[in-house]
């Protein structure tokens, strides 16, 4: 079937499958399709990715069944788009990576597809570690370290590399707030010394630690911070609404100013 009965095909329909999606997407990138289309590869909508993934994650966080379902949808788009690229080059198709997810589901759920007994979900989270180590020949915990991605951001990485790292812990929360004391005390001499690169390395030493504090208390430090950036953004929504209800600019106001007005709102005077 040529490109032009392909087209012809996709109009005739009112609803439309998994395999329509593949075949629009094999449609755009035909030498009759869209020129922007044809024109990417997998690292021109690498950025693309990543967003249209955080924003099936604002659906999630938000509660919304109809942008979930939207979002969905686009993450499916990457993925299709990306199995083309790889079709085009024989090297595999969007049937491939469906067998593979398969293939490794099965493999890794054999409670379910085997003789395998795994009554709870932590018995069945420590055999997918175990069947995926061995899987990918990560046989010290250092190999498991380097195999978490780099590209995750930096407070989920260190989540994860507290996690797997378990060997080697603080033995309770206390303990994480007192290196979280000593790191702070750390900071201030970095900064002191005026030394960029230590002050970095400081920071950084910080901000492990806390990722260590909130393993320890059940928290997840994405989510905490994402709260803590909420608060601050509505907290600073308010401050501002009312500087302009008195007539002023936020942004020629000294802190001693803003903090009294600041002062007022938190004591309901405004």
């Amino acid at each position: 079937m040529t490109a032009e009965d392909k087209i012809r095909s996709l109009l005739e329909k009112d609803k439309y499958t998994f395999d329509d999606l593949v075949t629009v997407v094999e449609v755009l990138r035909s030498d009759i399709g869209c020129p922007w289309d044809r024109e990417q590869d997998h690292k021109s909508i690498r950025k693309d990715f990543i967003e249209e993934t955080y924003e099936v994650i604002e659906a999630i966080d938000t509660d919304d069944p109809e942008l979930l379902r939207e979002e969905l949808g686009d993450v499916m788009l990457q993925v299709v788009f990306h199995a083309r690229i790889e079709t085009e080059e024989g090297r595999f198709d969007i049937d491939d990576v469906a067998n593979d997810i398969c293939v490794k589901l099965i493999h890794r759920h054999p409670h379910v597809f085997g003789d395998v007994v795994a009554e709870t979900s932590d018995k069945v989270l420590s055999n997918w570690e175990k069947i995926k180590s061995d899987e990918k020949e990560r046989r010290t915990v250092s190999d498991k370290l380097r195999a978490i991605p780099p590209m995750l951001p930096a407070l989920m990485r260190a989540e994860k590399v507290g996690k797997k790292a378990a060997c080697f812990d603080f033995e309770n929360d206390q303990q994480v707030m007192d290196k979280v004391c000593e790191e702070l005390c750390e900071v201030s001499e970095a900064v002191q010394s005026g030394e960029r690169s230590q002050i970095e390395e400081e920071l950084g030493d910080l901000l492990l630690t806390i990722t260590s504090l909130c393993r320890k208390l059940g928290v997840e430090p994405e989510v905490a911070l994402n709260k803590a950036t909420d608060k601050f953004i509505n907290r600073f929504s308010t401050l501002e609404n009312a500087v302009i209800s008195r007539g002023g600019d936020i942004n020629s106001m000294s802190m001693t100013e803003l903090d009294a007005v600041w002062d007022e709102i938190k004591h309901k005077k405004i």
